[in-house]
């Protein structure tokens, strides 16, 4: 067990691995070793250049004299032994981190001073203000903060104690093979085969546990197309995670160093950015499940906007982040945006009502899709609301782009919403109907209201109301619940052709538009105007025989 995790963790690994080789490449590149002499070099404190070439000049392999780049540390209170350990720290963070100080922004005048603070300091790296040199009786050295300053920003670059390899690097008298020292070309290439291996075994476990939470919480049909994509993006992201923790190690000259640092920087956001985007699909499909649950198919247009809203969020938050962490200045940057995307609102200013128009749709939920609109002379179906338009099919079954800035500032009639399908109308009778008649005709309108299947029995008016020109005038004002207009269209035949047939049978007329000429008694000319022998009981009777005939 002991061995399993030994040689499965890399940090114990590559411990292992090192003390097995370092043997073998310092007795490959080293050559005899330069005999310190035992007068120190000369060293220069004079100005902040000064300070600093003493720092990183005696660190150099070639020239490599810790002790004497210690005296740039110097300050009133700092033992030699730390000193000489911050010395060193600074140059493995500068190496590490591939933080190259620019020798023409030295100032090399004796009496520097600080344009901004007023005091005789200097700051070599603009990143890390906490890090600066000061005039101290009449030398230029790091400060006592600075040197705490610089344990801190080690740890940073150099964390979970993988500084320990630092302690087993060759430091001087080693030859160098096209820029580069042997023991860093076989740390690439150890780096590179760890790499490899961890990105397969990242995936392989990012895959189990992803397959194995969706199944246990029952979205298997999520896995294939929407997790699995996720695992390889994940297994790099952690990859280079762990290259950007070990790479330091290396200790490559700064030159090269720093355009490492700078694709690491990116790469990382860029990755962590694209499994984001991947899980933005997988958050969609879980929106999907819980809008299946409503009736409102609006809620099933919404999750698509919502998923395009997210990923076009998710692409700006991570082109940002990657912008920031290369070093651009993101505040600038979001300022110029700010006054260009005020510019470009006032030229797009319909496509931002349009933007906003779809919003008020979605949260006000004035229709669904399915449901039958009128607003304006749009009249049809919805058939899809989009981002910038919602689709509506005319009953001429053409299909109408309406912008939904237009449709959020008008007045939109959903007939999609009624519950009741309403038919109101008057039915005309001739004057010549007596008024037995028409009781009797009534009742039967209201019994044929109340034997249709289709129709609201707790709410219908049918009454005589209307005396007109030219007929008697019965309200027949009814409602069909019914959801669809071909049904409505269905139950109207239905009720429309029993009235004409109860007309049919009780003896009753229809009255139209007409001028009549009567001409009463006209020699051998019978009257038009038909004769009603019957009683209200005996109209009353056909009307029972008629609906029992025509009982299912």
């Amino acid at each position: 067990m002991l061995l399993k995790k030994f040689f499965f963790n890399p940090y114990s690994f590559l411990i292992f691995l090192w003390f097995q080789i370092s043997p073998f490449t310092q007795s490959l590149g080293q050559t005899t070793p330069l005999a310190l002499p035992s007068d120190e070099p000369r060293v220069d404190l004079s100005s902040p250049y000064h300070s600093i070439r003493t720092h990183l000049d005696f660190l150099d392999t070639e020239n490599y004299y810790p002790d004497s780049s210690a005296r740039a540390f110097f300050y009133p209170g700092v033992s030699p032994d730390r000193a000489r350990e911050a010395a060193i720290k600074f140059k493995q963070v500068l190496d590490g981190r591939g933080l190259l100080i620019d020798p023409e922004r030295i100032p090399r005048n004796h009496d520097f001073t600080d344009t901004i603070t007023g005091n005789r300091i200097f700051t070599p790296i603009s990143q890390y203000p906490d890090i600066y040199l000061i005039r101290k009786q009449g030398t230029w050295t790091y400060s006592q903060h600075s040197i705490k300053a610089i344990d801190k920003l080690h740890n940073e670059v150099f964390p979970f104690g993988i500084d320990r390899f630092l302690e087993k690097l060759p430091h001087s008298g080693t030859r160098q093979f096209i820029g580069l020292f042997f023991w860093q070309y076989l740390g690439i290439l150890l780096i590179i085969l760890l790499s490899f291996l961890l990105h397969k075994l990242f995936t392989y476990i990012f895959s189990r546990l992803l397959f194995r939470g969706a199944s246990h919480m029952g979205y298997d049909r999520l896995v294939r197309p929407y997790l699995l994509p996720v695992a390889k993006p994940l297994s790099l992201f952690m990859v280079f995670v762990f290259i950007g923790i070990v790479f330091p190690i290396l200790q490559l000259p700064v030159e090269i160093s720093k355009y490492f640092i700078f694709a690491f920087k990116a790469i990382l956001p860029f990755f962590a950015t694209f499994v984001v985007f991947r899980l933005v699909d997988v958050f969609a499909l879980y929106l999907e499940k819980l809008a299946g649950k409503s009736d409102s198919n609006l809620e099933n247009n919404v999750v698509p906007l919502i998923r395009k809203v997210l990923r076009v969020f998710v692409i700006i938050i991570g082109v940002l982040v990657i912008l920031q962490s290369i070093g651009v200045n993101i505040t600038a940057l979001l300022a110029g945006i700010s006054i260009g995307g005020l510019a470009l609102a006032l030229a797009a200013q319909d496509t931002l009502k349009n933007l906003f128009g779809s919003l008020m749709i979605f949260i006000d939920k004035p229709f669904s899709v399915g449901h039958w609109i009128t607003s304006g002379d749009i009249d049809g179906t919805v058939e899809e609301v989009g981002f910038r338009s919602t689709r509506v099919r005319t009953f001429r079954n053409s299909l109408t782009y309406v912008p939904n800035g237009k449709l959020a500032d008008s007045t939109i009639d959903n007939h999609g919403l009624r519950k009741y399908r309403r038919l109101k109308m008057h039915i005309a009778l001739t004057y010549d109907t007596p008024p037995d008649l028409i009781e009797v005709f009534v009742e039967g309108l209201r019994k044929i209201v109340d034997r249709h299947p289709n129709t609201r029995k707790d709410f219908y008016i049918i009454e005589f109301n209307e005396m007109g020109d030219f007929a008697l005038k019965i309200l027949f004002y009814i409602f069909f619940a019914v959801p669809t207009w071909p049904e409505e269209l269905k139950a109207r035949h239905e009720v429309l052709i029993e009235i004409v047939r109860l007309a049919e049978k009780l003896g009753v007329r229809f009255a139209f538009p007409t001028q009549t000429l009567h001409m009463e008694n006209f020699p051998e000319k019978r009257s038009q105007t038909p004769q009603y022998d019957m009683d209200m009981n005996e109209f009353r009777k056909v009307m029972e025989d008629y609906f029992k005939e025509s009982q299912p």
